[in-house]
C-alpha cells in the first residue's frame, strides 16, 4: 500500500501525510518499526525489495520517499547523522578532487573537510560565499564540489543560492547545500539550481532532540543512485527506530518552523534593541545584509539566531548563568529552546584563525528558539541581561 502525492498537494499536505497508509502488512495507518537486519528471499538468484537492512530497510525507506517528496529531488538517503549525509558527498569525489567551501561552515564540517584534505584525499579552498566576486574568482579553475551553507551556522549569513549554484555548474562542480538550519519547510535548495541538499535530521526535521540522523537528497536520478551505492557500501544507513523518530517529527514540521521562526524574530527584534548588545545576526532584521536575498529565497527567516554583548566571554557567561528557559546545549531546531556558545561548543574544532576568519567571535552567543511562549522567553533574556548592568 502506497500513498504517493499529487503534483497539487501544498507542502503542508505532504509533511502531515508522511508515511502514512504505508504498512502492506497490516494496514496500519502509521508505518510500522522493523528492526529485522535480515529479509527473506525467495529466489537465490532474484533479489526482492529488502534483502539486508545495511542496504535498505523498510521503515528507512518510507523516511527517505517522504523527504524526497517535500525536498522535490529524484532520492533520499538517510543517514546515521548529519555528518555522515556531508561525507557521502565526498565518498563520491575522485583522489585528488577540488572543493569550494563556505568559510562559514558548520564547525564539525570543516573539521571533517580539514581532516580529509590533511590526509590528501582532495583540496579545499574556503570563501566567503556570500560574496559572489570573491566565489566567482575561486571558481575561476574548475571544481568537483561547491559546497554551501545558508543561512550559515553560527553567524546567520545568507547566500545567494540561484547565483552561486550558476558559478558552481560553470565550474563543473557538483553543487550542495547544506539545508540544516531551515529544513525543506523554509528554503528548497534544489528549486534553486542546487544538485544535492544535505540536513542533519536531528535538527529541525526531527525536531525533539531524541534521534540522531541525517538525510542527502539528490535532484538526479544517477547522483541519488551512487549516494545510496557509498551508504550501502561505507555502512551509513540510519537506524530503523531513528527514522521512525524523524517521520513522526516530519508531519508537524511546518507547523513547528513557522512557530520557531516567528519567535526568532521576536527575540531578535528585542535584542537588536537592548543596550547590551553588540549586534545581532538575524536575516528577519531589515538590517541584516542578506535580508532581502532570505525574503526571496526562504519562506521565514528560521529559528536561529546570534548575537554578541557586551564583556566578550565574560558577559557571555554571566548571562548564560542567569537564564532559566533556554538551555546551555549544543545542536538546533528542537521544541525546547537553546543556546551555546559556538567558539567553545559547535566550533571548537576550527582553529582559531579559522574561527576568526569565519567571525566566531569568544563572546558570541547562539540561540535556537523553540516552542516556548516568545513573550516568556524575551523576559528570560531581559532579566538575564540587567546581569551586565
Amino acid at each position: 500500500m502506497t500513498e504517493k502525492p499529487t503534483p497539487t498537494e501544498r507542502f503542508e499536505t505532504r509533511a502531515a501525510r508522511a508515511g502514512i497508509n504505508r504498512d502492506p502488512g497490516y494496514n496500519s495507518v502509521v508505518a510500522p518499526i522493523c528492526v529485522s537486519a535480515t529479509f527473506i528471499r525467495e529466489d537465490a538468484t532474484k533479489p526482492g525489495g529488502f534483502d539486508y537492512a545495511r542496504t535498505n530497510n523498510p521503515t528507512r525507506q518510507v523516511f527517505a520517499d517522504a523527504v524526497t517528496a517535500l525536498e522535490g529531488g529524484a532520492g533520499t538517503v538517510a543517514t546515521t547523522s548529519g555528518m555522515a549525509a556531508i561525507d557521502l558527498l565526498f565518498n563520491d569525489l575522485p583522489i585528488g578532487a577540488r572543493i569550494v567551501a563556505a568559510h562559514d561552515c558548520y564547525g564539525g564540517t570543516h573539521r571533517l573537510l580539514d581532516a580529509r584534505a590533511q590526509g590528501g584525499r582532495f583540496s579545499v579552498d574556503y570563501v566567503d560565499c556570500t560574496d559572489l566576486a570573491a566565489l566567482a574568482a575561486a571558481l575561476e579553475s574548475p571544481a568537483h564540489l561547491l559546497l554551501l551553507e545558508t543561512p550559515s551556522n553560527p553567524r546567520i549569513r545568507i547566500t545567494d543560492l540561484e547565483a552561486a549554484a550558476k558559478l558552481g555548474k560553470a565550474a563543473g562542480a557538483i553543487v550542495a547545500v547544506d539545508n540544516t538550519v531551515l529544513s525543506p519547510a523554509l528554503q528548497r535548495p534544489l528549486e534553486l539550481g542546487a544538485d544535492v541538499v544535505v540536513s542533519s535530521a536531528t535538527k529541525l526535521i526531527n525536531g525533539h532532540s531524541d534521534m540522531i540522523g541525517g538525510v542527502l537528497t539528490a535532484k538526479d536520478p544517477d547522483h541519488a543512485e551512487r549516494y545510496a551505492w557509498w551508504a550501502n557500501a561505507a555502512g551509513t544507513g540510519a537506524a530503523a527506530f531513528d527514522c521512525f523518530l524523524a517521520l513522526r517529527g516530519l508531519r508537524t514540521l511546518p507547523l513547528r518552523a513557522k512557530a520557531q521562526s516567528d519567535t526568532a524574530l521576536k527575540i531578535a527584534q528585542f535584542l537588536d534593541a537592548h543596550p547590551h548588545v553588540l549586534h545581532v545576526d538575524y536575516p528577519g532584521l531589515a538590517s541584516h545584509p542578506g535580508h532581502e536575498i532570505a525574503k526571496r529565497q526562504q519562506s521565514a527567516f528560521g529559528p536561529l539566531l546570534a548575537f554578541e554583548v557586551k564583556g566578550g566571554l565574560d558577559g557571555g557567561a554571566k548571562i548564560l548563568r542567569q537564564l532559566n528557559l533556554f538551555t546551555l546545549a549544543q545542536s538546533l531546531g528542537g521544541a525546547e529552546s537553546l543556546i551555546n556558545v559556538p567558539a567553545l561548543m559547535t566550533h571548537k574544532a576550527m582553529t582559531q584563525e579559522a574561527r576568526d576568519k569565519a567571525g566566531v567571535k569568544d563572546g558570541l552567543l547562539r540561540i535556537s528558539a523553540g516552542l516556548e511562549a516568545a513573550e516568556d522567553l524575551i523576559a528570560d533574556l531581559d532579566q538575564a541581561l540587567q546581569a551586565l548592568d
